[in-house]
């Protein structure tokens, strides 16, 4: 090597360095100056830095967040990019229905495709997804309110998938935080961050696709969602749309098909049960491996004990209730 090179090689390493400094420093910055912003902005930002330690350090990692599997009445729909002007107020029932149809069996799906539309312009079309929202709710065969499923079945989702889903914007920055301590600690993935809202709004819309694109669409239509819906709304739209294992969508279809039951009629043992499949239903549903299943159930219990949605007489009677599957 040209010994009268070498400085300049390294000055120019050190340049290339500095520059990717930069841009790592500015992305960090962006990202926490908007969640920041984004708390600063809530009735009550001093909740959210009183609480941090504490949530931050927890130790119980089922409680928040752990990322379903992305299997949706939708799949064939969420294949199109979404776009909010479709639903608008004023389109007539023939167009809504022709927009909001299963496409038929011979139509071949327009592939998504990322620069279809800029990603600002992206943004700018996503700000109000209630009317789509509103149409797809039509769509769902044996939509159940929520007055219509037990409050413990309520809790236990809460318990076990979200337990800040009442206080957060759309998005936990605490588990978020959490779960990448999490994951570099353990080398892998091993826990996620989503928030009820977030999986509402991606079994709703979106793919299953692990791009920045992707992302940023889910947490814009979250923090959409979470505008234009009451939280107790949000919650019954994720219990009728998510995935609960042995091609069971939706909470009623879960509870007929694993129990032979209306969701009113749902024990606490059974509500646990169910609570736990969305998580991996491939994997944990009873009727794939009864034994898993009673595994996480038993996880999802002593969540629900500790945080005081069950009291112990309650969790200890849960825990050896026998379980009777349909089949």
């Amino acid at each position: 090597m040209d010994k009268n090179n070498a400085p300049k090689q390294r000055r120019s390493f050190k340049v290339i360095f500095k520059v990717i400094k930069f841009v790592v420093a500015m992305t960090l910055t962006f990202f926490i100056s908007f969640a920041v912003t984004l708390v600063m902005k809530t009735e009550e930002p001093a909740d959210y830095f009183g609480v941090f330690a504490e949530n931050f350090s927890e130790e119980d990692n089922i409680q928040t967040g752990n990322e379903p599997e992305i299997k949706t009445l939708f799949d064939e729909q969420n294949s199109h990019p979404f776009d909010p002007r479709k639903y608008s107020e004023d389109t007539s029932a023939e167009e809504s229905a022709r927009v909001e149809n299963f496409p038929v069996k011979d139509e071949q799906p327009t592939p998504r495709r990322e620069d279809e539309s800029g990603f600002l312009d992206k943004l700018g079309r996503m700000t109000s997804i209630k009317p789509a929202v509103d149409e797809k709710i039509k769509t769902i065969p044996h939509y159940t309110t929520l007055d219509k499923i037990p409050r413990i079945m309520h809790q236990a989702i809460v318990s076990v998938e979200d337990t800040r889903f009442y206080t957060h914007k759309g998005f936990d920055i605490f588990g978020i935080a959490r779960a990448v301590l999490v994951n570099v600690e353990a080398g892998e993935i091993q826990e996620g961050a989503s928030t009820i809202t977030q999986q509402t709004v991606k079994n709703l819309f979106l793919t299953s696709d692990q791009t920045f694109t992707r992302k940023a669409e889910e947490l814009v239509l979250s923090m959409n969602m979470e505008r234009e819906f009451e939280k107790d709304k949000i919650l019954e739209i994720y219990l009728n749309v998510i995935y609960f294992g042995s091609n069971f969508y939706g909470i009623y279809d879960a509870a007929q098909g694993y129990f032979g039951k209306e969701p009113a009629d749902l024990t606490i043992a059974e509500c646990a049960m169910l609570a736990g499949l969305p998580n991996a239903p491939s994997l944990y549903s009873p009727y794939v491996d009864f034994h898993l299943a009673k595994q996480r159930q038993l996880i999802v219990i002593e969540a629900m004990e500790k945080s005081g949605v069950i009291s112990t007489r309650e969790a200890d009677s849960a825990r050896i209730e026998e379980i009777i599957l349909v089949r």
